[in-house]
């Protein structure tokens, strides 16, 4: 099959493109080349997507599928308006953060949708309304004949966001260095997620297979302490736990799920039970399947070892010297 990415040099992009070349697919990215290189076997076309001439290059072939990763809704929009007509499939990677409430766990695609964003350009602040508004954009264009990949938490190699990568890789320094791991008191809370390379093949094969409508991606129901589990005997860690309470975490100032000085996957908001909590039905229909745990940890603790497992300024979680002190406070 001829496929087209709209990106295709990041984190995802780049494994949905590895996935289709592995299948025997013939795959073309557009993109500017700003955040890497293709994978090899796929053909590069340089384009910014801000200009109206960025399709110009691929209006002349037809596509079998054309999977879109963009958060902003006028490059969604332009393509669709260059290249709808010129697909056979389509694809647009959408977020679970278009969603207006995460207090309720097991919701489903009935959930309402946030608002969607007027004009062209989202932020880090308005991500959720903007992927919104560029699912609004593919229905007006396609109508049904559009998959609406509304993905969760995505973990595994290569994983920039430090989230699930924070317990393994935390685990194996506290087994080098000696010291204690600290971990939330509340173990019980859900921590749902999806391995990258499952998540980009389930794209490329649901997307050539026809599925259409929205799809909350997700990965398995768990709870955190499943989580800890694995990442604890991927590390081999032998070590003490020592377990802290919301109170005392939100005491010390850390910050829950992810973010700089947080405690990653710890959600212990009301507001946000239901966010690593949805209900997989959708998932399930539409032919998502989920790697084994260990697996994914495996992944996740060998990106970690590149990165540094004592590296400073984590996208989430702790530093180490601030786990030990909070840890020595809560002694106290």
């Amino acid at each position: 099959m001829r496929l087209l990415v709209l990106g295709g040099t990041a984190w995802l992009g780049g494994q949905v493109v590895r996935y289709a070349l592995g299948q025997g697919h013939e795959v073309t990215c557009l993109a500017r080349g700003e955040s890497g290189s293709v994978p090899g076997g796929a053909t590069l076309v340089t384009g910014d997507r801000t200009r109206p001439d960025a399709y110009r290059p691929l209006v002349d072939t037809r596509w079998d599928l054309v999977v879109d990763l963009s958060r902003q809704p006028g490059q969604v929009r332009s393509a669709l308006e260059a290249l709808a007509d010129r697909s056979e499939r389509w694809v647009f990677v959408s977020s679970g953060s278009v969603y207006a409430d995460h207090s309720r766990p097991g919701a489903g695609l009935e959930t309402p949708l946030l608002p969607a964003l007027e004009g062209d350009e989202s932020s880090p602040e308005t991500y959720g309304e903007g992927k919104v508004a560029c699912e609004e954009a593919c229905r007006s264009a396609r109508g049904g004949d559009v998959l609406l990949a509304r993905s969760g938490l995505i973990a595994g190699y290569g994983d920039s966001s430090d989230r699930l990568g924070y317990w393994p890789g935390r685990y194996a320094l506290a087994q080098e260095d000696g010291g204690p791991v600290l971990v939330p008191e509340r173990i019980d809370r859900p921590a749902q997620f999806l391995d990258v390379t499952d998540l980009a093949a389930w794209i490329v094969d649901a997307g050539l297979r026809g599925v259409t409508g929205a799809v909350d991606a997700y990965g398995p129901l768990r709870v955190l302490s499943d989580v800890l589990a694995a990442a604890r005997e991927t590390a081999g860690f032998t070590g003490e736990e020592v377990p802290v309470s919301d109170e005392a975490l939100r005491s010390a100032g850390v910050d829950e799920y992810m973010g700089p000085r947080s405690l990653s996957l710890w959600l212990a908001d009301p507001e946000w039970a239901g966010f690593s909590a949805r209900d997989t039905a959708s998932a399930g229909a539409a032919g998502v399947v989920a790697r084994d745990l260990a697996a994914t940890m495996r992944d996740a603790l060998a990106w970690e070892r590149e990165l540094g497992l004592a590296r400073t300024g984590r996208k989430a979680g702790l530093d180490r010297a601030d786990e030990l002190a909070i840890i020595e406070d809560a002694r106290s």
